[in-house]
């Protein structure tokens, strides 16, 4: 299965440059141009990898990767055009795996990317654990991988979904209030005009139920909460 890669980088040029060379190793590249944008795509799409450039207009990589990061586990090569150590342990520190300065040999780039993912999909294979396989019936959740399968068939979910998924699933059997889910899953309080969380459980049962009207997964106990 082919890498996929997000390319965050104001600079168009820099941006079409790493693009070509890692498509050029077989990988799948999608490119933004702001590190807001980035975080959004993160909600819709899964990726294997992220380049992220620090100096950005809106948000700075290093505010951009701490956000990432409270999410997600991918691997998160830093670009900066500054050199100083300083910047290299911010980067660092702010939770990505490896930096580089530009310019750059995109050579180099590309032996970093690859190391990465090596990196990555090594220790995932490694330390997924039958005791993080949670089974309900046709549904499969693995909270390590982050992944959920419907009679053997993958559907992908987004990081909040996935959550409320898994706190569902930990809880089998218990009604959760709207409230509970709301405040375990976003770690915000909850305001009693906020439908957040039904429309997360709305989205959830059109990806893992066969018929999302009469779901036999997340089931809606009237005036209390959601169960499994």
């Amino acid at each position: 299965m082919e890498s996929k890669i997000l390319i965050v980088d104001d600079d168009k040029d820099i941006r079409n440059l790493i693009s070509v060379y890692l498509e050029n190793e077989g990988m799948y590249t999608q490119k933004v141009e702001d590190a807001i944008e980035a975080l959004k795509l993160l909600e819709e799409k899964e990726f294997d990898l992220i380049i992220l450039d620090i100096m950005m207009p809106n948000m700075d990589g290093i505010e951009a990767c701490m956000k990432i990061r409270q999410e997600r586990n991918m691997p998160i090569i830093m670009l900066s055009a500054k050199s100083e150590d300083i910047d290299k342990i911010q980067g660092l520190a702010s939770g990505a795996d490896d930096y580089l300065s530009k310019p750059f040999n995109p050579l180099e780039l590309i032996a970093r990317v690859k190391s990465q993912l090596r990196r990555y999909k090594k220790y995932n294979t490694e330390t997924i654990n039958t005791k993080n396989v949670i089974e309900i019936g046709d549904l499969t959740i693995n909270t390590d991988t982050r992944q959920v399968w419907v009679r053997g068939k993958e559907v992908r979910l987004t990081p909040k979904e996935f959550e409320i998924l898994e706190l569902l699933s930990r809880n089998k059997g218990i009604v959760l209030s709207v409230e509970k889910i709301y405040e375990r899953v976003w770690k915000e309080d909850f305001f009693k005009s906020d439908n957040t969380v039904m429309v997360h459980i709305t989205k959830i049962r059109d990806k893992i139920e066969e018929d999302p009207k009469h779901p036999i997964y997340i089931k809606t106990v009237w005036g209390t909460g959601y169960k499994i």
